[in-house]
C-alpha cells in the first residue's frame, strides 16, 4: 500500500485516529460557523443548540468515515496500488468487524445527541438527521453505493452544505422565535433565503474536497468499478468543477456584501492567494505525493473562508 504511514510502526490507538480521518473534519465544523455567524448576524444565535448541532456534525462524519472505509475494503475499492492515506480496514490495522460496529455507534452517538435538536426543530430535523445518517452508510454501502455512480459530489454539496448550513440556523431561529417543542414544519422565519445563499460557498470547497480525492484516486477507481464522476468524465470535467464550486463560493461573500452594503462579508477574500496555490496543483497534478497535501490544504481553505465568512457575517 502506498501511503504517507508505515502501517508496521502504527498502534491501535493511531489506527482509529487515521479511521475517523481528522483531516476532514473542517467539512463538519465550517457549515456550523457559517450558520451561526448568520444567527448572530440575525440576533437568533442559541449557544446550546448551536454546540449540540456541531457534535452532531462531527459524529456523522466520523460515522461516515467508518462506514467509507469499511464499505470500500468490502467494495474491493482500495488496492495495494492507492496513492492516498491510509485505510486501517483494507490495511489490515484494524478488524472490519471492529470498523463496521464504530461506524454504527457513531451514527448511533450521534442520533442521540439529536435527540435534543429533534425536540428544538421537531419533524424537519428528525427527517434531515435520518437522511444524513442513511446517506453516510449509502455513500460507499448498500445496494447502490452513492459513491460508486457518480453520486458522491452532489451527496457532499447538499448535506455538508446546504442541509447543514440552513441546518444550524434553522435549530437557533426556532429556538430563538420560541417555536421550539417539535413543530411539524419550518416555523416562519427560521431558515430564510440568506442561509440558504450563505450555504452555497460551504457546499462548494467541501464538494472540492471530494473532487481532490477523486482525481488522485480515477485511475485505482477505473480499475475497480468505482464510477466518480472524475472516472466517468475525466480530469479535465473534475478540474472545471473544481474552480466552478470554488468561483461560486467566493462569489456568496460578494452577493452579501452587495445586497447589505455590509462589506465585511468580504473577508473570505483574504483566503484567495492561498486558493489559487491549491487550485494550481489540483489543475495540474495528479499524483497522491501532490494530491495528497493539496487535498488536506483544501480542508484547510474551507475552515479558515467559513471563519472568516461567518465573523464578516456576525460583525
Amino acid at each position: 500500500m502506498s501511503t504517507e504511514t508505515s502501517e508496521a510502526d502504527l498502534s491501535k490507538r493511531q489506527a482509529w485516529v487515521i479511521a475517523a480521518r481528522p483531516q476532514t473534519m473542517p467539512a463538519a465544523v465550517s457549515p456550523v460557523l457559517v450558520g451561526t455567524g448568520l444567527a448572530l448576524r440575525d440576533g437568533v444565535f442559541r449557544p446550546l443548540p448551536a454546540v449540540v448541532a456541531l457534535v452532531g456534525a462531527v459524529l456523522i462524519q466520523i460515522g461516515t468515515n467508518f462506514a467509507n472505509d469499511y464499505y470500500d475494503a468490502q467494495q474491493g475499492a482500495d488496492t495495494a496500488d492507492r496513492e492516498g492515506f491510509t485505510r486501517v480496514t483494507a490495511g489490515g490495522l484494524i478488524a472490519p468487524a471492529e470498523v463496521k460496529r464504530a461506524m454504527w455507534l457513531a451514527f448511533a452517538a450521534a442520533v442521540a445527541v439529536g435527540t435534543y435538536l429533534v425536540w428544538v426543530g421537531g419533524l424537519p430535523i428528525l427527517v434531515v438527521g435520518l437522511l444524513s445518517v442513511a446517506a453516510g452508510v449509502a455513500y460507499t454501502g448498500g445496494p447502490y453505493p452513492l459513491g460508486y455512480h457518480g453520486l458522491g459530489d452532489p451527496f457532499v454539496f447538499v448535506f455538508f452544505g446546504l442541509v447543514a448550513v440552513t441546518g444550524t440556523y434553522y435549530v437557533q431561529a426556532v429556538d430563538a422565535l420560541g417555536a421550539a417543542g417539535f413543530p411539524l414544519w419550518l416555523p416562519a422565519g427560521t431558515v430564510p433565503l440568506a442561509a440558504v445563499v450563505a450555504s452555497l460557498a460551504v457546499a462548494g470547497i467541501s464538494t472540492n474536497i471530494l473532487v481532490v480525492n477523486n482525481v488522485r484516486d480515477r485511475e485505482e477507481d477505473a480499475t475497480t468499478g468505482k464510477r466518480t464522476l472524475a472516472v466517468r468524465f475525466g480530469y479535465g470535467f473534475s478540474r472545471a468543477e473544481y474552480l466552478l464550486m470554488l468561483g461560486m463560493a467566493y462569489t456568496v461573500p460578494a452577493v452579501f456584501a452587495v445586497s447589505t452594503g455590509d462589506y465585511t462579508t468580504l473577508l473570505p477574500f483574504l483566503t484567495l492567494p492561498y486558493a489559487a496555490v491549491v487550485a494550481r496543483t489540483v489543475l495540474t497534478e495528479t499524483s497522491g505525493a501532490a494530491l495528497n497535501p493539496a487535498l488536506e490544504r483544501t480542508g484547510k481553505l474551507l475552515v479558515s473562508f467559513s471563519l472568516l465568512f461567518a465573523v464578516g457575517l456576525a460583525v
